[in-house]
Formats: structure tokens, sequence, C-alpha cells
């Protein structure tokens, strides 16, 4: 996995062509890349990230942003009900306690 300024991609080597090639991943827009080497793969990407920024700037438009901080979870009615109860004996929202909660489920999974 590859990051620049919030943007993540994914790198896969072609054996047959001899080139690594990449993709950002946390964008509806696409934005792909590819080099011979780690070095040139790493240039091509931050290039191409950078293009991108460049390219929404001259457009007028801002460039999509690689997480909001924001996603809509639908889950069954009884289970919203539960969480909702949990929060409020934790003298938390939902959204604080949801988000303890994840943080807590992603800590464990890194951890194993």
């Amino acid at each position: 996995m590859m990051e620049y300024k919030g943007y993540f991609a994914r790198v896969a080597f072609d054996d047959e062509a001899n080139i690594f090639h990449g993709e950002v991943i946390n964008l509806r827009d696409v934005i792909t890349f590819e080099g011979e080497s780690v070095n040139e793969l790493r240039k091509a990407f931050t290039d191409s990230v950078e293009d991108y920024l460049e390219f929404c700037a001259e457009r007028g438009e801002y460039p999509e942003k690689p997480y909001s901080g924001k996603f809509l979870v639908r889950v069954e009615p009884e289970l919203h009900k539960i969480l909702v109860i949990q929060a409020r004996k934790n003298g938390k929202s939902l959204n604080s306690w949801v988000n303890d909660a994840l943080n807590n489920v992603v800590k464990t999974c890194i951890h194993q």
C-alpha cells in the first residue's frame, strides 16, 4: 500500500510486461500510474496525485477527499435499539459510541 497526501494506492506487478502498476483506491475518480522500478512507481504515484489536484484546480472544482468521516450503516431495528441503549448507558451519543466501538474492533484486528 502506498500513501501520499491522504490518497492510498494499491500496487501490482505485471510479470509479463515487467512493470508495476497502481491505482488510487480511496476515490470514485480514477487515478492510475505505473513504473519499472519502485522509485519510478513512487514518482509516478505522487505525480498522478499532483496532476489530479491541479486538474481539479484548473476546472474550479474541489478534489474529491479520500474520506469525509461519514457513512451510512443500515442495521435491523432491534440492533439499532440495542445500540442506542448502550450508548445512553455510557453517556454518549450513538455516533460517539459506535465510533468508539469501531475503533476497538479495528485495534483488535490490527493486533491479531
